[in-house]
């Protein structure tokens, strides 16, 4: 279910795909600062590899926003041989839940908290989804025939060698666990809620036609939330991952991609990295 929280007068901020193992992308979280004394904070993944990064930047950010929110993204969920964290897959996951716990940071364990600020009243949704390679590219109908590709074309996601779905026998199957809970949980929100999703991966294939390298798509996403923008009155769905930071509209739903990325990308920018944008009230108008 939901709880309320907030008085009207902030805004629904978000940010995804900090990466702060990069020392620039570091002094970006350092700088980051609410508008408002009521600011919320939506932090769609990718904070960093490393348990001890992950808690300094959620508990910077926490200290500074009304409410922080995160959801997962595969970074976090990797066990990197440089983090001396060495938990696998669920409990990984569930220690980092216990860490935002710490912290008073709102994960996708707990209740969904409702904005009652500029823009709403809206449900926001931390999600943990995953993927299960049914974004497969051209021409490739399994799994099997999608990686072989991918391998051919030198694209494969470390994923493959860092993400480990224990104690579930593959990543899809751990993602259809977490699509059935999930969907269990947002079928209980009340009707008259619209919802701010807010997930590492986008909730339909879209924002993947403009991907460089179309392979990359099968580590992005399910097609099993294929509807949810309808099913759930999206008001918006806020994601990261791609790092390709911009607002789309599909079936009359607005998408936000709203990561930081790598300073290699950011830097060929010509807006400033590490803006937070306005989730709620509504900052761009997309076509």
């Amino acid at each position: 279910m939901t709880s309320k929280d907030g008085d009207g007068a902030g805004r629904l901020l978000a940010i995804s795909d900090l990466h702060i193992g990069y020392p620039e992308n570091r002094a970006l979280v350092e700088e980051m600062a609410p508008e408002t004394d009521d600011d919320w904070l939506l932090v769609a993944g990718d904070v960093s590899e490393n348990v001890a990064d992950i808690r300094w930047a959620l508990k910077t950010l926490a200290s500074r926003f009304r409410k922080v929110i995160w959801a997962p993204g595969n970074h976090e969920l990797w066990t990197h041989p440089s983090d001396p964290v060495t938990l696998r897959g669920v409990a990984r996951y569930e220690h980092l839940v216990d860490v935002c716990r710490d912290l008073g940071v709102i994960t996708p364990e707990d209740p969904y908290p409702v904005w009652e600020g500029p823009g709403g009243p809206v449900a926001v949704a931390p999600l943990f989804l995953l993927y299960d390679y049914s974004f497969l590219p051209a021409g490739c109908a399994t799994k099997e025939e999608g990686l072989e590709y991918a391998h051919g074309t030198g694209i494969v996601c470390n994923d493959e060698y860092l993400l480990h779905p224990d104690p579930y026998p593959s990543r899809e199957a751990w993602c259809r666990a977490r699509v059935a809970e999930t969907e269990r949980r947002l079928a209980a929100i009340p009707d008259e809620l619209p919802t701010v999703l807010v997930n590492h991966y986008p909730t339909d294939r879209h924002p993947m036609d403009v991907l460089w390298h179309p392979e990359f798509a099968m580590w992005c996403g399910t097609s099993l939330t294929a509807d949810w923008h309808h099913r759930f009155r999206v008001a918006a769905m806020v994601y990261g991952h791609l790092h390709i930071p911009r607002t789309t509209r599909h079936e009359g739903v607005r998408f936000e991609e709203v990561s930081v990325g790598y300073p290699r990308e950011w830097r060929k920018r010509p807006q400033p990295p590490g803006r937070l944008r306005r989730i709620l009230p509504t900052e761009v108008t997309a076509p």
